[in-house]
This record gives C-alpha cells, structure tokens and sequence, in this order.
C-alpha cells in the first residue's frame, strides 16, 4: 500500500490516535516553535492542519501534504485564518521556486516520508539563504536499549502506518546539506527532538 493510501485511510482517525501525546507534548511545542514565526512560511506535511491554530495572523503560510484526505481535514481547521493556503504536493519534488520562504516547518513528518535526504534538499532549495528550517521530529535514540526497541518495533510501524521510528534525522538534515545550528531533546530522552537549521 501507498504512502498516499496509507495516510488517507488514517485520515478519519489521525487525529484521534494522537490525543494523548497532543495533550501532554505536542500542543505545548507547537505553541513554543510557530507562534512568534512572521514572513513567508512553508508548512512541510501539514497533515490534518494541527499547526494551523498556532501560525500568527501576520505571516503567510503554505501547507502541503501528499495525501488529499488529510488535507481535507486541515481545510476545516482553516475557519476565519485568511493567511494560509493548502497544495496536494509530493515533498521530494516541490512545486516552488529556489529561496521561496522565510522558514520551513516539518512536525512529525519525515519519519513517513519514503526518501528523507531527498525532501530535506528541496527543504534546503526552497527556504532562502537567510532563512531557517525548523523540524520536530521523532528519531532513533542514541540511548542503545531504546535504539533496540525502535528497531524492533519499526518493521510493524512501517506496515501499519508507513512511519520510520528509528530514522536518523540530524544525520539526514546533515547529509542533505543542511547547517545544524541546535538540536534540543525534547521528550523520552533524546527520541523527540528539535532541529533548527539553515540552508
């Protein structure tokens, strides 16, 4: 089954499976990172629109995601926001010209995405040279008992939902040619994490 197939069956029930971690994590983070954005701001996998609430009114926003159900879900979300626009686009292969956006966001996305080092590059070619790429995510521990565990696991994630849970996301931000310039563990040790990088 598709990636595309996948996401749109989990559309209906996406948001659901994801309350408690919302509750605890998820919510608060979202806050921290996209309330104080401003200018031109790519939203990369924005999935069923739970960033949406959290954008300021003043910035321009364009979301993308792969899957035209989820999309639809996010579309609900959108309510009075007039500053954020929604595409059906594959993030390998972005539909924007070089240097397009002030910052590119990913929440929880490049575990589903099949090649990662390929979207993180168009992240790099779409976001302008003084820009910033800020992406927080889920990846493989360095802690090796819970390192075992996600490769464990992984192969039933993977089936199921199409999510890697042992991605090497900072490696992948490097070999894409990105420049580090943070990395904050977030939550469950150094599983969620938060990168902030530039082109």
């Amino acid at each position: 089954m598709s990636i595309i197939s996948k996401y749109n069956r989990a559309s209906y029930v996406f948001d659901t499976m994801e309350i408690p971690m919302e509750h605890i994590w998820f919510s608060k983070w979202r806050k921290e990172i996209l309330s104080e954005l401003s200018g031109r701001v790519l939203d990369l996998g924005i999935g069923t629109g739970k960033n949406i609430p959290y954008y300021p009114d003043d910035c321009e926003v364009v979301g993308v995601d792969i899957s035209d159900k989820m999309l639809a879900h996010a579309n609900k979300r959108l309510k009075e926001k007039k500053n954020i626009s929604l595409y059906q686009m594959d993030a390998e292969n972005l539909g924007f010209k070089d240097d397009s956006f002030d910052y590119v966001i990913t929440t929880f996305v490049l575990c589903s995405i099949p090649n990662p080092v390929a979207a993180l590059k168009e992240i790099k070619r779409v976001c302008k040279p003084d820009g910033m790429v800020i992406n927080l995510e889920h990846m493989k521990s360095d802690n090796r008992i819970i390192a075992f565990i996600e490769d464990l696991f992984n192969p039933l994630t993977v089936a199921i939902m199409g999510v890697n849970i042992n991605r090497k996301t900072v490696e992948n931000a490097k070999k894409a040619g990105l420049n580090i310039l943070e990395v904050q563990n977030k939550a469950l040790l150094d599983v969620f994490r938060l990168i902030k990088s530039k082109p």
